[in-house]
């Protein structure tokens, strides 16, 4: 060892995992933030809800390797509609689980994200299929109204910007 301090790499985003419980058997399974494919559960083999968190170095990694159209959250800790509308998109997340990615933004963590998707305030919402924003949306909302806002964006009859 010289004088300097060994290079740090950057850590591999592809070894990033979060933990999911399956919704079918229980079992708690470890999810990639990113890889091919989509998550199954080890034990029962039903899809797994993929959730993931994503910043500055790995955003384009976790997104553009979806093979299922991905919502993006931009929020913040401290922003109350991001916690309300947060358990709305995880059970969207639940619901369509080998057809949806969910990934977490927290713009004060990863501001070059924020500031790339022109990100002025919190939540937004971008559905994003194959690396093409299909559609934004402003606010908080029921699952409901974000069941209805990814439905229409997939089916190509939105228009492809809602601010509520």
């Amino acid at each position: 060892m010289g004088p300097y301090p060994e290079p740090q790499r950057p850590p591999d985003h592809t070894t990033d995992t979060n933990v999911a419980t399956c919704p079918n058997c229980g079992q708690r399974n470890r999810v990639p933030a990113c890889g091919p494919g989509i998550p199954r559960c080890a034990q029962c083999h039903q899809w797994l809800p993929w959730i993931a968190a994503a910043g500055d170095r790995d955003f384009a990694d976790v997104v553009a390797s979806s093979t299922v159209p991905v919502v993006v959250d931009f929020s913040a800790s401290w922003c109350a509609p991001c916690r309300m509308v947060s358990p709305a998109l995880v059970q969207l997340a639940t619901e369509r689980a080998s057809a949806l990615k969910l990934v977490k933004v927290d713009v004060d963590a990863a501001p070059a994200v924020a500031r790339r998707f022109a990100v002025q305030s919190v939540p937004i919402l971008l559905l994003v299929d194959r690396g093409q924003i299909l559609a934004r949306h402003s606010g908080a909302a029921p699952a409901t109204v974000l069941r209805s806002w990814v439905d229409h964006a997939l089916s190509g009859t939105a228009a492809g910007t809602r601010h509520g």
